[in-house]
């Protein structure tokens, strides 16, 4: 009991900073190591340009940069890989700087943008979710990214800040999204899809409907990992509807509990282009409330997603880690006392 006191109360710690705006209003950041410099090679001529968006805050920097190493550390043409970041309005000119100086001392050379997202397109819309986290503004950019985004790029590879890539990003860049599908990411068929709407729901006589003319049976998908078109993502008007369903929530009836997921799956379920299940090995932070050991899914894994409340970092600053936790380990950019920088030949 008293372990897992301590992950709890580290957990608890981190969600009150990103409320308060990630850490303190200082504008100060722990200090990350350079990683190291990864080319591309004479293959990579006319490689295509990879897009990947990511939320950039003080909280979970430390996740933020870990996955872009991860990234860059297994891709066959790195330097054709563009971040755009997402950082919230609301933080101060101080803390915004901060986070551009921790980002340049980590990657001096990443292509990289940072997009201001206006906090108060949501702030009217988040109705309390059963962890602090999860009703973040940040939290809800990932709908907005259609507009962020310019409109010279036309798809983008969204990404949460809790996981590590292992494999070549590339191949699930290149998923083939069809004639129509705007968006792809690994479903799961086997989750009680019924569990993430409350009975209000459930009960009302038309809220289900919306389910009844998809392509095909409704799943569960994980928001941490898509795929998306952006060009028929605004020519379908997706964010338009997504933010009615959070409307719903908050002005007519509490019919989710979860964040920004159920919006997405009221929007998208039934018509997401399925993509296999080792590009988001998810759950490995637990569940909402405990963040409590979990092991790998059964086949392959190309993604390691930490979504729950636990996160490796936290976990192994309290001195008692999960035992997947250790591949996350080598990825940290973190700056210790006495550590020497030439702990990254790990993954170099």
């Amino acid at each position: 009991m008293r372990v897992l006191a301590v992950v709890l109360l580290a957990a608890a710690c981190a969600e009150a900073a990103v409320a308060s705006g990630g850490g303190g209003g200082s504008g100060e950041l722990p200090e990350f190591r350079e990683a190291p410099a990864f080319r591309n090679g004479a293959a990579c001529a006319g490689a295509p340009t990879i897009h990947i968006a990511m939320t950039l805050d003080g909280t979970y920097l430390r996740g933020s940069l870990a996955g872009v190493l991860s990234v860059l550390r297994h891709a066959a043409c790195p330097e054709s890989i563009a971040f755009h970041f997402v950082a919230s309005s609301t933080s101060p000119a101080r803390r915004l700087a901060a986070l551009r100086r921790a980002l340049a001392a980590a990657f001096p050379t990443l292509p990289a943008t940072v997009h201001r997202f206006d906090a108060r397109l949501v702030r009217g819309k988040i109705s309390s979710s059963v962890r602090r986290a999860l009703d973040q503004p940040l939290n809800y950019a990932r709908i907005y990214l259609a507009d962020l985004l310019p409109r010279s790029v036309s798809r983008v590879l969204y990404l949460d800040s809790d996981l590590l890539v292992v494999d070549d990003v590339a191949r699930l860049w290149a998923t083939d999204l069809g004639p129509d599908a705007a968006l792809a990411a690994p479903e799961y068929c086997h989750a009680n899809f019924t569990s993430y709407f409350t009975d209000a729901f459930w009960r009302h006589p038309e809220y289900a409907t919306v389910f009844a003319n998809r392509t095909r049976v409704p799943c569960y998908f994980n928001t941490g990992v898509m795929v998306i078109d952006l060009d028929r993502w605004r020519a379908g008007g997706y964010t338009a509807k997504l933010e009615y369903w959070m409307e719903v929530q908050k002005q007519e009836a509490r019919i989710y509990e979860l964040g920004s997921l159920p919006p997405f799956l009221l929007v998208f379920a039934g018509e997401v282009k399925a993509v296999e299940h080792r590009w988001n090995q998810h759950g490995l932070g637990g569940d909402n409330v405990a963040g409590q050991c979990r092991e790998l899914h059964p086949g392959p894994v190309s993604l390691l997603h930490w979504s729950g409340k636990g996160k490796p970092w936290l976990r192994l600053d309290a001195g008692r880690p999960c035992p997947l936790d250790a591949l996350w380990a080598p990825y940290d950019l973190l700056r210790r006392r006495g550590a020497r920088d030439d702990l990254l030949a790990a993954v170099a």
